[in-house]
């Protein structure tokens, strides 16, 4: 895949994977409005090329359903955040934002849980108080861990026992 087409193929599946839309005439009108958008940002100029994608690379590593919630509704934003410094006049950018702003708004969970994982990654645990605070809570998040880790083992064994392969 080129990466020209980095950011069809993601607000593809950003749009697929949530159900906005079934038929192919939505994501051809898509199509369209994305290409106007890639002759608005020269996005075939030389150096789009560098470094490689900025997204799609990011999706394979979030596997499961809820874990691709959270990193899709960033990438959502991260679009509508680019799109407001656009000029809202031309109508396949109004088009684009209307459609990541319905996605947004059915990923309400997704923004709350990345907010919280970068609070995690602020936390200074060098900070003597923080690590207070951590200490008086291991024993809380070991138990969720465990909790979820039988949790796990539990439903992974009754696929097997349901599953007769």
């Amino acid at each position: 895949m080129t990466c020209q087409t980095c950011n069809l193929f993601v607000l593809s599946v950003v749009m697929i994977y949530f159900g906005h839309f079934g038929n192919g005439l939505i994501l051809a009108q898509l199509q369209n409005d994305i290409d106007q958008l890639k002759a608005d940002f020269n996005s075939s100029h030389s150096d789009v090329a560098d470094g490689g994608p900025i997204f799609t690379e990011k999706l394979i590593n979030w596997t499961e359903r809820n874990e691709k919630r959270i990193i899709l509704s960033q990438i959502v934003s991260m679009y509508l955040e680019m799109l407001e410094n656009t000029d809202k006049s031309k109508a396949h950018v109004r088009h684009i934002s209307e459609e990541l702003y319905t996605l947004k708004n059915s990923l309400p969970d997704g923004l709350k849980k990345m907010k919280d994982l970068m609070d995690l990654a602020k936390l200074q645990m060098s900070d003597l108080k923080i690590q207070r605070k951590a200490v008086n809570e291991l024993f809380s998040v070991l138990q969720k861990l465990v909790e979820t880790s039988t949790s796990l083992k539990r439903k992974r064994s009754q696929s097997q026992r349901r599953c007769k392969c």
